[in-house]
């Protein structure tokens, strides 16, 4: 895809209260081998949601320290596997999910008690829009009207 410096208008083809719904006409236009680079779907009046999914404990804070420090010291073993031979692969590993597990355990916890209680909670954020506006290029309006009626 080249940059023209060319301003395309585009018009709303159908607008719609979730994501689901407006991937579904796009769907519906390549099904009818309509030319979808023409399209875009934009969500509408975006706001960022953090949903708390529960408090945070010190010993939860080292519980997930210790997977993502087990994940990470997997990997370090496992890396260190090419420059051995044998079995000695299993104990790498091994030594490195161990040793990756403590560390993260202890790392969480250091965090988890350093913030002193401003942040007691687990959460994860996302962005969120009221609704979807399916929206063409002006050009192609016509023949998306027609897919989309289903004519």
């Amino acid at each position: 895809m080249s940059n023209t410096n060319q301003t395309v208008a585009y018009t709303d083809l159908a607008t719609f209260p979730d994501y689901d719904s407006a991937q579904a006409l796009v769907d519906k236009l390549s099904d009818a081998r309509f030319d979808v680079t023409q399209v875009r779907i934009v969500g509408n009046e975006l706001r960022s949601v953090e949903q708390v999914t529960g408090r945070l404990t010190a010993a939860k804070a080292a519980g997930k320290g210790a997977a993502s420090g087990a994940w990470f010291g997997a990997f370090a073993g496992a890396f260190l596997t090419f420059f051995s031979s044998g079995l000695v692969w299993i104990v790498a590993i091994l030594a490195g999910l161990i040793v990756g597990a403590v560390a993260g355990a202890l790392y969480g916890a250091i965090a988890h008690g350093l913030s002193r209680g401003r942040r007691d909670f687990s959460s994860y954020r996302s962005v969120e829009a009221t609704d979807y506006t399916v929206m063409v290029t002006a050009e192609h309006a016509v023949e998306a009207s027609t897919v989309a009626a289903g004519n």
